[in-house]
């Protein structure tokens, strides 16, 4: 069965993600060694994945910029990629090689999970992470911590369960201070 892995980059460390236009997100996209995603194993784990899942805002951004942005490290692997967004609203997927999930969240993220070993990362948005977390259907979680006290942003966790046990797996440090940080789902 495969692993539902949920992604999530830009986190400060007052437990905060990174919206768009506040100092951590300039933080976050204007330093050169915070905004080249191009580690070998890290591509290798997005190349390797069955499936890539976004909420339908997540797919909107990451569509728009991934398809015209052809020298970012990921838009080979997501253009080419299998995508699955999840979403109530949405009638058709522009982005090649998408599938839209309208239906019941936990038998959507059943039919991915069937049919042999992999993951499928889960790319958020936060609703679609919320929502995935009080299902208790993640896998493992994993968080790029940045070394950055925000004061503003998005807090990722709230409304959900308030128990939600989680083992470390692994952390590593980059050299511009970032922590790359692996969860699994205590079970």
């Amino acid at each position: 069965m495969r692993k539902l892995i949920a992604t999530v980059f830009n986190y400060s460390l007052d437990g905060l993600l990174a919206d768009e236009d506040t100092d951590f997100w300039k933080f976050c996209f204007d330093l050169p060694e915070n905004r080249e995603p191009d580690d070998p194993a890290h591509l290798d784990f997005l190349r390797s994945a069955y499936a890539h899942v976004m909420g339908r805002t997540s797919y909107e951004s990451i569509g728009a910029s991934m398809t015209t942005a052809t020298d970012h490290p990921f838009s080979g692997i997501l253009n080419a990629g299998r995508k699955v967004v999840f979403s109530r609203t949405l009638t058709t997927a522009d982005w090649a090689h998408t599938t839209i999930a309208a239906g019941d969240t936990t038998e959507e993220v059943d039919k991915l999970r069937q049919g042999g070993d992999g993951h499928i990362i889960v790319w958020g948005g936060v609703s679609l992470w919320r929502s995935l977390m009080r299902l208790d259907l993640i896998d493992e979680l994993h968080v790029s911590m940045f070394p950055y006290v925000a004061g503003e942003g998005t807090r990722l966790f709230d409304g959900v369960p308030r128990s939600y046990q989680l083992d470390l797996v692994s952390s590593a440090p980059s050299s511009s201070g970032i922590v790359e940080l692996r969860y699994r789902r205590h079970r």
